[in-house]
């Protein structure tokens, strides 16, 4: 077989990440040789030239020199296309080297490839000794493929070989992408319809004479399935669908791909700031008293457990409860107080989620009574518990110093109201009862300030509450019978202002239907004068 030319139809440049690579699009592969040489290529046997052997004067490894591998196009139409490998090699010419074989291994599927390539008796006398370079581009392989290419000469002289791995490029080129079909995945695009809870997609640029599948689908590793596989038929004018979607969330993606097999799959994920649906899957189990959190989508958050203040709306942190977690969360023995939250931090920004806020679940409560002689605090709850409290000095809001020491419920376990009576050594502004369940691992502490000293303080402070009541609830009622008074007086005068003009309106009326009678015959002015 002859010199075979071939015709280098486009040359592209592609940028994959940051490395450019020029890909050329042939019509057809073949062989070349340089200097004019009619060189010959046939198939090789894998027990063809396996044996090497050791020149009679010795041969320089040198022989074989400047292998290079890459990749071409060959393409039959548009998006009718194969990938090549494309092999050059130079060689310096010795009249005992009758050609050379190249073999590409498939690494991924063990496949070996060979061709034998020959040069004639004459052009190897001719440049005995000169530079002859080898081109050949007809081994076919697949995207993403690694290989292993090989040059010996023939005969195989031992030490003589060329090896080289190459890692056939992906999908990510964009020259493969639109011109092999196993790359074309077409184009996406979408509007979202929340009144319908459906995401209308049309789909273009995708493979011709075949069938394209869309969904919608949760992408974690993999993107797994959240609905039904919309089909959309190549003879379809309109290539668009409706997706039906429960919430939009961080991880819900548009996955499409055309009808064949193998075929590469592209996605379009909108709703990456949709992070506030992630916080909703927090659930209680009442019978262990675990709080779960599992995330619908896969995101690295820190969680906590937090106690909401009511005097500044911050929620401050409990200890020992901060975790960095992968989308999932438990904790075990957990209080069920309406201020007990979970927080979630990520680089977006922080959440705070109080479960138990809306009274789904039972709860308790801590009052504290005035004595004459001490203090009677009195815990109120709807399920079996245990509690403890103790005095301190309010010296911050998360932070209460100790004074004295703990004191539990005499009863270990109870659901209703149980007291105790403490010392009111401990009273005045800065004076707090802190109070909490002790039968769980997370609660939240109530914390009561401002004791009063007696029950007359007690009372002064309920009196100043209700005379501030009063003063406020007589100011209210002044201003509404003011108001009432004003809207009263006004509607009078309107009234008596609109019957004057009634009857000066009659009274003109009156003497333009008697011109001859002397006593009407009273001018207008002074008429108007009168009455007013």
């Amino acid at each position: 077989m002859g010199r075979q030319n071939f015709c280098v139809a486009i040359l592209v440049v592609s940028c994959a990440g940051f490395i450019c690579e020029r890909i050329n699009n042939i019509t057809e592969c073949g062989l070349t040789c340089s200097q004019g040489i009619h060189c010959k290529r046939k198939p090789s046997y894998f027990f063809y030239n396996n044996m090497c052997q050791n020149h009679s004067l010795g041969l320089s490894p040198s022989v074989l020199q400047n292998m290079h591998v890459s990749t071409v196009i060959k393409c039959t139409r548009d998006t009718e296309c194969s990938v090549h490998l494309d092999v050059k090699m130079a060689l310096i010419m010795k009249e005992s080297i009758r050609g050379i074989e190249i073999c590409s291994y498939s690494l991924d599927t063990l496949q070996k490839h060979c061709t034998t390539v020959t040069f004639p008796k004459t052009a190897r006398k001719k440049f005995d000794g000169n530079k002859v370079r080898v081109q050949y581009n007809c081994f076919e392989v697949n995207i993403a493929q690694q290989i292993h290419v090989v040059i010996k000469t023939i005969p195989y002289y031992c030490g003589v070989i060329q090896e080289q791995d190459f890692h056939v490029e992906d999908c990510s080129n964009e020259d493969f992408g639109k011109h092999i079909p196993l790359c074309i995945a077409g184009k996406l695009t979408y509007k979202v319809q929340p009144e319908q809870k459906v995401v209308a997609v049309q789909v273009s640029e995708f493979l011709e004479n075949h069938d394209y599948h869309v969904r919608l689908c949760h992408k974690w590793f993999t993107c797994e399935n959240s609905g039904t596989i919309a089909l959309i038929k190549k003879e379809d004018k309109v290539k668009k669908v409706t997706l039906p979607y429960s919430e939009l969330l961080p991880c819900l993606c548009i996955e499409g791909w055309s009808a064949i097999e193998d075929a590469r799959r592209i996605h379009v994920c909108p709703f990456t700031n949709y992070t506030e649906e992630l916080w909703k899957g927090i659930t209680y189990n009442p019978v262990s008293q675990e709080l779960h959190w599992k995330s619908f989508c896969p995101v690295q958050v820190n969680t906590s457990l937090c106690w909401l203040a009511e005097t500044k709306g911050i929620c401050i942190d409990l200890p020992h409860t901060s975790h960095k977690v992968q989308g999932k969360v438990i904790y075990k023995r957990t209080d069920t107080h309406p201020r007990l939250c979970m927080k979630f931090t990520t680089d977006q920004g922080t959440w705070v989620r109080c479960p138990f806020m809306h009274g789904l679940f039972q709860a308790w409560s801590m009052n504290i009574g005035i004595m004459p002689n001490d203090l009677s605090v009195t815990f109120t709850s709807q399920v079996k518990a245990t509690f403890s409290v103790f005095l301190c000095n309010e010296s911050a809001l998360s932070v209460c110093q100790l004074v004295g020491e703990e004191m539990a419920i005499p009863d270990k376990s109870f659901s209703g109201n149980k007291s105790i009576r403490i010392s009111k050594e401990m009273c005045g502004s800065h004076a707090c009862i802190k109070g909490y369940r002790t039968d769980v691992d997370y609660s939240i502490p109530d914390v009561q300030c401002n004791i009063p000293c007696s029950i007359a303080a007690s009372n002064d402070m309920v009196d100043k509450y209700v005379y501030m009541v009063t003063i406020v609830t007589l100011l209210m009622v002044a201003m509404t019978l003011t108001t009432l008074i004003g809207y009263k007086t006004l509607k009078v005068l309107q009234r008596r202002k609109y019957k004057l003009k009634r009857i000066l309106k009659s009274q003109v009326h009156h003497i333009s239907l008697n011109p001859e009678d002397k006593h009407q015959h009273v001018p207008l002015q002074c008429l108007i004068t009168q009455k007013e």
